[in-house]
């Protein structure tokens, strides 16, 4: 499968950070690390191909700021607005490219969206219209599935009662809101290098991984580097906590681009 970029589009969670009309230490911070987008990620293989997993609030401007002009499909993990609400701005791709978006998601992600982008969907189309080719995904049937050079394993995770989905790619493995794993598609994650899962804040909470919860799965899981997203106000400043994890776990921000 050759090397992979992953790149952070966003790390924020679905209120972003800073958080409007808050000013604690975190959303006061002037550490651009600090400055949270809607969690969004971007990867591409030495071969050329483009995936991005999820599509938020802020999708335009991610596409924007990291100058992308070409997608070969998105991963959409659940139908949550801060995970599909960019997708309306794939029009932008369908006329560059042509063609249809491939979208990957789970049934129920699929129809959320069939739900929210209904004019999509219609007979009589309003033109302009973004043009999606949906793809669903059952981990518990699908062992793997392929665009292009890219081999893709499905893996269901908990977020809270809903159904979400996380993906591997080769040696990378990518997490979000989750809150609990079975033990058998967990161990679709053994043997990956590098990890990123969602760790909200430190609290308990009732649909993410808290900090530790996401330590103890790495802890398991063992790969070489672990990176947390989807990452609230509550997490504390880049510069504090970076430095109170265990040596091979970072926290993710905006734009860090890891090399897999």
């Amino acid at each position: 499968m050759g090397s992979l970029k992953l790149t952070f589009l966003g790390t924020g969670t679905s209120l972003g950070v800073p958080i409007i009309g808050c000013h604690c230490e975190v959303c006061s911070s002037k550490d651009s690390r600090d400055k949270r987008l809607r969690t969004s990620a971007l990867i591409e293989s030495d071969k050329g191909t483009r995936i991005c997993i999820d599509s938020g609030p802020d999708f335009r401007y991610q596409m924007l700021r990291e100058g992308v002009e070409y997608l070969d499909a998105i991963l959409i993990t659940h139908e949550h607005r801060d995970h599909t609400a960019g997708l309306d701005d794939i029009r932008a791709f369908n006329y560059l490219q042509q063609r249809a978006m491939d979208i990957y998601g789970n049934k129920q992600a699929l129809n959320g969206m069939r739900k929210m982008y209904y004019y999509v969907f219609e007979n009589a189309q309003y033109p302009g219209v973004p043009n999606f080719n949906l793809h669903e995904i059952d981990p518990y049937t699908t062992k793997h599935f392929n665009i292009k050079e890219l081999d893709i394993i499905p893996i269901e995770v908990m977020h809270a009662k809903l159904p979400t989905l996380a993906f591997r790619i080769g040696s990378l493995a990518y997490v979000t809101d989750a809150k609990t794993i079975d033990a058998l598609q967990e161990k679709k994650l053994y043997g990956v290098k590098t990890l990123v899962v969602n760790a909200l804040r430190r609290q308990e909470h009732f649909s993410h991984f808290t900090i530790d919860e996401a330590i103890s799965l790495i802890e398991r899981v063992q790969p070489q580097e672990a990176y947390l997203t989807h990452l609230s106000h509550e997490v504390g400043t880049y510069e504090k906590v970076e430095k109170q994890l265990p040596q091979n776990i970072h926290l993710a921000y905006d734009g860090l681009q890891i090399e897999v």
